[in-house]
């Protein structure tokens, strides 16, 4: 039997990604269907240079990633004909957008509900993860398998997951904690999740978490503090 051709759609959260997100969507594969950029709060040309693009862009005001991607989320569920697969991606270029394919790749053909881009070391430039960050994505994943029995071996926001499922997840986290929240309910919902290998390089532009002291320590904080709320329950 010929499988259906799933139809999917990529959520860039973005905030002051003028200077990268035209080569962010041009990279992104054609098989995708719509490419919605949610406009977090810019005060550069994001918006223009996102709809010059080709961008379906969104507004919202409330800084933070994860309001991004809720807004994100609901004018997907809000199309006449919903997307099956969502995929998350940075507006920043650190991700190979050109990737998508193998993101997605097991879900359509293995049957995977959540698909992590994973930042392999052999695969990733240089400089494009602080220490911090290294530090940080190992101490999460490390939590997660000790209370969850978890196999992630990084939080990456390079991702794919079924919108249905998405939906279940009941996604809360305005913030910081967004990715680590996702998988966290992935195995609290038992679902089927794997990894794949993605490359990353050095973002255009300065981190909003990362590249300042204050970033780092509340994503920390929040992540932190999902993993432990959720173990203690």
């Amino acid at each position: 039997m010929k499988k259906i051709k799933p139809i999917v759609c990529v959520i860039i959260p973005a905030y002051n990604e003028a200077d990268a997100i035209t080569q962010v969507i041009s990279d992104i594969p054609a098989l995708v269907d719509e490419i919605i950029v949610v406009n977090n709060g810019s005060t550069d040309n994001t918006v223009e240079a996102a709809m010059r693009a080709g961008a379906t862009v969104l507004t919202e005001s409330r800084q933070g990633y994860g309001y991004a991607c809720l807004t994100g989320i609901e004018y997907l569920n809000q199309r006449a004909i919903p997307p099956n697969i969502v995929v998350f991606l940075d507006g920043d270029f650190s991700d190979y957008p050109q990737e998508l394919e193998h993101l997605i790749d097991p879900i359509i053909n293995n049957n995977m509900d959540l698909v992590i881009g994973s930042r392999v070391k052999h695969l990733r430039e240089s400089g494009s993860l602080t220490p911090q960050q290294i530090f940080g994505n190992w101490l999460a994943c490390s939590l997660m398998k000790l209370f969850y029995g978890g196999n992630y071996t990084d939080l990456g926001p390079f991702r794919a997951i079924k919108l249905n499922e998405l939906n279940g997840l009941k996604m809360t986290d305005k913030t910081y904690g967004w990715t680590v929240e996702m998988q966290l309910k992935a195995l609290r919902n038992k679902l089927n999740y794997t990894e794949v290998p993605v490359k990353y390089r050095k973002r255009i532009g300065v981190s909003k978490v990362s590249g300042t002291l204050k970033g780092a320590i509340f994503a920390g904080i929040k992540i932190m503090g999902w993993i432990l709320k959720y173990g203690m329950r």
